[in-house]
């Protein structure tokens, strides 16, 4: 008990002094820095999400995109002023009953990942029964669905043209949007450990491991995958939401399958079944792929230049991902998770380590 206690001390300091990070980043920092800052919390919401999914209850999910879609959409339609709309669906009007509606940025966001869960829960229906490959194909051919309705509702998603001039964090949102996407982070990694803990999360997991033997022991298969894959879609949507916002304009070719791949890197870069391991490959993945943005343009080292190569970047960042999976084959964290022990006790913490590894 005394140990609890003192390991939920170290982790109240530890929010506590990350809080401080987020003010004196926002302070500091500029636009840019900001902005990479955003899109890593935003990235552990959606990465988290299909974690739950593919890690922790064994489905292969490619529909991510889908549901991101509808949480972007849902929250933009929300909180866009009845002249905004107006200028945007310019080709037809939006539908009347939508016309006039008006929310503040919370309420929509929560909206946002209802409507996404309720995609999730009326396209897993059919699909959870499938497993595997096909699951992934039935999975991905939803969200292409999802991305094509999209396209062709000209008075509820204004089509191609998409929706431009998504109110901003600097003009309509109470807090700057760094608390907004790492708070919403924040509470879901809160919420993933809580569930993971739980009966249900061990239920996903026996599923994960072996559905006949989790079904024999009286485990419902059909009633936990669901559970999963309705709160994955539920985070999906709020990530898509905030996605939708901080990049200010959204329309249906931002949500192809290439998003689905991205958020994908992330889980298993970072470790499939892992919340820490999640956490670490947004945050690496991100900031690796800006860093590396000088890659793209030209260079001059003094006794020799070289001009810019379009697309380097990428090579370079694939390289590295090659090198990763190469000598962690199951992610960076695997299935493992961060305890405080590694930073009490680091000397004990590394011998157990390497006896595990003989072992």
């Amino acid at each position: 008990m005394k140990k609890n206690k003192k390991k939920n001390i170290m982790t109240l300091i530890a929010l506590l002094l990350f809080i401080g990070f987020l003010a004196i980043a926002d302070r500091i920092f500029d636009s840019y820095q900001m902005r990479i800052i955003n899109l890593a919390g935003i990235y552990v919401t959606l990465g988290l999400g299909l974690n739950l999914i593919n890690g922790f209850t064994g489905l292969f999910s490619l529909g991510h995109a889908g549901f991101m879609a509808v949480g972007a959409y849902t929250s933009a339609i929300l909180t866009m002023s009845p002249e905004l709309k107006e200028m945007n669906f310019f080709l037809k009007p939006i539908m009347p009953f939508l016309a006039n509606v008006e929310w503040p940025f919370f309420p929509a966001l929560i909206m946002a990942g209802l409507m996404a869960a309720i995609v999730g829960a009326l396209i897993g229906a059919p699909v959870l029964r499938l497993n595997d490959d096909y699951l992934a194909i039935a999975t991905l051919g939803f969200a292409e669905i999802i991305r094509v309705i999209f396209t062709n509702t000209q008075t509820l998603t204004n089509g191609a043209l998409g929706l431009k001039g998504l109110p901003s964090f600097n003009n309509s949102f109470p807090y700057s949007f760094v608390y907004w996407s790492w708070g919403t982070a924040v509470v879901m990694i809160i919420g993933m450990v809580l569930l993971i803990k739980s009966s249900y999360g061990r239920a996903f997991k026996a599923i994960r491991e072996n559905e006949i033997a989790a079904e024999a022991m009286g485990i419902s298969l059909f009633k936990h995958k669901m559970m999963a894959f309705v709160i994955g879609s539920f985070m999906a949507g709020m990530g898509g939401a905030l996605l939708g916002h901080l990049v200010g304009t959204i329309d249906p070719l931002m949500f192809r399958f290439l998003m689905t791949f991205n958020i994908v890197l992330i889980v298993v870069l970072g470790g499939i079944g892992s919340i820490t391991g999640t956490v670490i490959g947004a945050v690496v993945v991100t900031v690796m792929l800006e860093v590396l943005r000088v890659l793209d343009g030209a260079m001059d080292f003094g006794f020799i230049q070289i001009q810019g190569i379009p697309g380097l970047r990428m090579v370079v960042f694939s390289a590295l991902l090659m090198i990763v999976i190469i000598f962690y084959q199951r992610g960076l964290m695997g299935t493992n998770e961060f305890r405080w022990e590694w930073v009490t006790s680091p000397k004990k913490t590394l011998t157990n380590a390497w006896n595990n590894r003989k072992a």
